[in-house]
């Protein structure tokens, strides 16, 4: 069985990472409590595993004294220079006491310690790998459903997909391929547990920078992205190169590179919008499709307010106020929109010579429009 150990200590070594020293230190501190345990005793003992022949033999540790007040703890003086002569008041001296059958403890001691060492050192190898892939994107299997979590295995791991962070127009089955956004990677007792979601801004953004390979590549960044997971989702894009058309490298020839994200997302309506540093542009485009006439900003509180011909309104405010609300998630900026005919009411508009600068309409992309 020694032999046997070592050999088996070799192979963890090499096959799992896991020091070999560090197992038969941990087999050593277990073999003790289980010495203890098992023969009754309280004595200060070692235990040593031979690391050439794995043999394993247990030593009582005993202090030197003059006069010996408890036999399994102190030796005396004279005991122990007859023992060895060079012994002193102070010294420790090891005596074995290996029962006879400590072989078959020692051997289930031995297992117990180096599977449960080989379970931690994979739980780490498992978090080490997947605490690098927060905030990213995986594929990954439905195993099961219940009220509370889908159960997504991600190959070494089965990670929890809870239903708030489910999208409510879709439905899954077991064994059906997902793509999920990684949001918190925990260190349990139980071993590492994964979170993962379908609803996170973070999730359109990697399809993006799965699909465009601009982005991935840096040529074109994703600046900002509003999402209300399922209906709508607004991003901005941007590039430095003014020769790279931004919005235009994430649509895709004949729309297919959006198209896919859309299908994935069992069809989320996205619009990409161009992003500027100039708020009065950012928001008008922020605010497509509806076409804006003149923004107005307030720097202080980091508010505008919004002029769209009367027959746009509703179009602008959206479906529950829906577009107007992903906008100013968008731009960070708060948005009051008027209908023309009120900022006149209001003598807010016109205000002179001022107009959008951007003569490009956002683009929308609506179902129809992606044919």
């Amino acid at each position: 069985m020694a032999s046997e150990l070592l050999d088996a200590l070799t192979i963890l070594e090499k096959e799992k990472g896991i020091s070999k020293e560090v197992i038969i230190d941990a087999i050593e501190a277990a073999l003790i409590s289980a010495y203890k345990r098992n023969f009754n005793q309280a004595q200060n003992v070692r235990v040593d595993l031979n690391r050439e022949t794995g043999a394993m033999k247990v030593f009582a540790r005993k202090d030197v004294v003059e006069e010996v007040f408890d036999q399994r703890l102190e030796i005396s003086l004279e005991e122990a220079k007859s023992i060895y002569p060079t012994y002193e008041i102070g010294d420790v001296v090891e005596l074995e006491v290996t029962p006879k059958n400590f072989g078959r403890i020692a051997a289930q001691t031995a297992k117990q310690v180096v599977t449960q060492r080989v379970r931690e050192a994979e739980r780490g190898v498992i978090y080490s790998e997947y605490i690098d892939r927060e905030e990213d994107i995986m594929t990954g299997i439905v195993q099961r459903l219940d009220s509370k979590f889908i159960y997504v295995s991600l190959g070494k791991i089965e990670a929890l997909l809870p239903v708030n962070e489910q999208m409510q127009n879709e439905r899954f089955k077991p064994h059906d391929r997902i793509k999920v956004f990684i949001t918190k990677v925990e260190k349990t007792t139980k071993g590492p547990q994964i979170f993962v979601s379908r609803t996170h801004p973070g999730l359109l953004k990697r399809l993006f920078e799965l699909e465009v390979p601009e982005i991935y590549d840096g040529v074109v960044e994703i600046r900002s992205v509003a999402r209300e997971a399922g209906d709508r989702s607004k991003i901005s894009v941007h590039s430095d190169l003014e020769e790279v058309d931004a919005v235009g490298s994430c649509v895709g020839p004949k729309g297919q590179r959006v198209q896919a994200i859309v299908d994935e997302l069992k069809g989320e309506k996205i619009d990409i919008v161009r992003w500027s540093d100039d708020p009065v542009i950012f928001v008008s485009n922020a605010l497509s499709p509806s076409k804006v006439l003149d923004v107005i900003v307030d720097e202080e509180d980091k508010a505008t307010t919004v002029i769209v011909p009367d027959y746009q309104l509703s179009l602008a405010i959206g479906k529950r106020g829906q577009n107007a609300r992903l906008a100013a998630k968008l731009t960070g900026w708060k948005i009051d929109i008027k209908s023309e005919s009120e900022a006149r009411d209001q003598e807010i508009y016109p205000r002179g010579n001022i107009e959008i600068v951007d003569d490009e309409e956002p683009l929308f992309l609506a179902d129809d429009e992606l044919e």
